[in-house]
Parts: structure tokens; C-alpha cells; sequence
């Protein structure tokens, strides 16, 4: 299939963007790290600690795409793709707890401003900057940041890290021209803050996709309005919109037709419903056709009539 083949070169040159990118941010984070505890510097220490969670998610995306390469089998009819939405939720995870620690650090800094060495700060500071900005260009230039979510955690990961490069400047700034101790941890606070919010808007969307949610780029409504649209269609009911992984949506449902239909008629039929499907962003669909002879309302199937009723609960 077409989509498939996409699916695999997207897949492959996600791949590649994501083991470049580890290999800058995992050798710049050794540096920073260094260079904070030299300089006494919360906010490069921050944002140390911001790019050694961008390097452990990075790894972790990796690993992702490798695990979502093994084919699906009898026990894992889907293979291991969801691997991919189950990494996204750790690297939200682990955004959060980086940010709640570093808040901790930063007010007891507020009380007791340690000295800090500020001219290594802003020098280390702006080099991380450089090299936040190369990966952030890597990852727009290479990866598809836009649909899947693996890569989109992984690119505001360094987003985050290049606004936490940005607060260390300025930090190291305000402490060589007017001495300003504070500004260090104020610097680390406008860190952390940017991390928790890049951190629970990947965990949203990956728990989101986890709990079987309606995949945010398709438009559920106008899916049955295409559905139901169909000539031969009277109506749809039981219908489930879902996300396997990143770029791989899917859909099942019960197509009521006016009567009884041929095996050729069946499939032109179903033919026709996944093209016009494919433009509306779903991937994989099972549909099952019956009669409205055998659609009653007291069956265990959730009526359906364009939204989800109470008998959808139930089923």
C-alpha cells in the first residue's frame, strides 16, 4: 500500500534524525553538567538536567522505532508499535519530576544566592544554545514533528532546553553587570516551568492515545457524515476512532445498507467507504456491513445515530 511505504521512509528518516540529535545533546549535556558545578550554576545545572532527560528520551524514542520495526505476531496482533506512545508518556513523566526538582533547588537558592562564576556561565550558556538550535533545525529539517508523537516529544525536549539556554544568558548577564545573584534561580524557575508544561502536554497526548481517545486529527462527525453519505448506506452505529501509533489511526463499525447485497456488490461498496476514508486521516478500518432486518435497537450493538448514545456505554 502507498500509505505504508510512506509510513516506512517517514519511520526511517525519523530514525536517523533522532540518532544525530543524541549523539549532539548527549555529548553537549556531559559539558554543561561539568561547567555548572565549576561555575556553581543553577541554571545551567537545570538545563543539564533538562538535556540528560532530552538524552534519555532521545534513547528511548530510538528504541522505540526499533521495537516498532518487530512484526506483529499472535500475541501482539498490532506488533509493538504502541512501544512508540508508551515512550512519549515516560518522556512526559520524566519532564515533570525534572521541573519539580529543579523548583526544590532553585528556593533554596532564593534564600542563600551562592557565588557564581558568571563569565564560564554565560560562555557554556551560549554554546548550549548554539547547540540547541542545530538539533531543534535537525529535528523541523528531518523528523515529521507534526504527526508523530514520539518526535514531537523529543523536539519540545529541546525547544524547552533552548528557552532554558536563553534563561542562562540572560542570567549570567544580569549577575556580571549588576550582581544580581537571584537571577540564577530565577533563571532555573523560568526552566522549570517551561519544562512541566512541555512535559504534561506530552503525557496528555500519550495518555490520550493509551485510553483508545479519538485521534485529535481526525474529525469524528464528518467521518459518519462520509460514511452515511454513501448511496447504499442508511446508517452507522457502533462506530470506534482510534490511534495505534503516531500516523496509524483506525476504525471499526457497523454499516446499516438497504438490502441484501451480492459479495461483489459487498466489497465495491466497501471499496468506494476506504477511499474516501483515506482522505479523512484514517488508516485502518474494519467495517461490517448488515441489513436493517437484522438492526434492532434491544441487540447488544450501540446504536449509533451520528453521536455516541447510552448504548454505547453498555456495550
Amino acid at each position: 500500500m502507498g500509505h505504508e511505504h510512506g509510513h516506512d521512509h517517514t519511520h526511517g528518516t525519523n530514525k536517523k534524525t533522532l540518532l544525530l540529535s543524541f549523539i549532539i545533546i548527549t555529548g553537549y549535556m556531559l559539558v554543561e553538567a561539568i561547567g555548572g558545578f565549576l561555575t556553581n550554576s543553577l541554571a545551567l545545572l537545570s538545563d543539564a538536567g533538562h538535556m540528560l532527560s532530552d538524552s534519555i528520551s532521545l534513547g528511548i524514542a530510538i528504541l522505540a522505532f526499533k521495537f516498532g520495526e518487530k512484526a506483529a505476531n499472535y500475541s501482539k496482533t498490532y506488533g509493538y508499535k504502541r512501544f512508540e506512545i508508551l515512550a512519549a508518556v515516560l518522556n512526559g513523566s520524566t519532564l515533570i519530576l525534572i521541573a519539580i526538582y529543579i523548583f526544590y533547588e532553585a528556593f533554596h537558592r532564593f534564600q542563600n544566592p551562592p557565588e557564581i562564576a558568571s563569565t564560564g556561565m554565560l560562555i557554556i550558556a551560549t554554546i548550549g544554545l548554539l547547540i540547541n538550535i542545530l538539533v531543534a533545525w535537525i529535528m523541523l529539517r528531518g523528523g515529521d514533528i507534526e504527526e508523530n508523537l514520539n518526535m514531537r516529544g523529543a523536539y519540545l525536549h529541546v525547544i524547552s532546553d533552548m528557552l532554558g539556554s536563553i534563561g542562562a544568558i540572560v542570567a549570567a548577564l544580569l549577575i556580571m553587570f549588576f550582581g544580581w545573584g537571584w537571577a540564577d534561580s530565577l533563571a532555573s524557575v523560568i526552566v522549570a516551568s517551561l519544562v512541566l508544561r512541555s512535559g504534561y502536554y506530552v503525557m496528555k497526548s500519550g495518555i490520550h492515545v493509551l485510553m483508545e481517545g479519538a485521534p485529535q486529527n481526525v474529525d469524528v462527525d464528518d467521518v459518519i457524515k462520509t460514511i452515511q453519505d454513501t448511496n447504499e448506506i442508511q446508517s452507522v452505529h457502533d462506530l470506534h476512532v482510534w490511534t495505534i501509533t503516531s500516523g496509524l489511526n483506525a476504525l471499526s463499525c457497523h454499516a446499516v445498507v438497504e438490502g441484501k447485497m451480492t459479495i461483489a456488490e459487498s466489497e465495491k461498496l466497501l471499496h468506494k467507504i476506504e477511499h474516501n476514508l483515506e482522505h479523512k486521516n484514517i488508516h485502518h478500518m474494519t467495517i461490517q456491513l448488515e441489513t436493517s432486518s437484522n438492526n434492532h435497537k434491544d441487540t447488544i450493538l450501540c446504536k449509533m445515530e451520528g453521536k455516541p448514545s447510552a448504548h454505547s456505554h453498555h456495550h
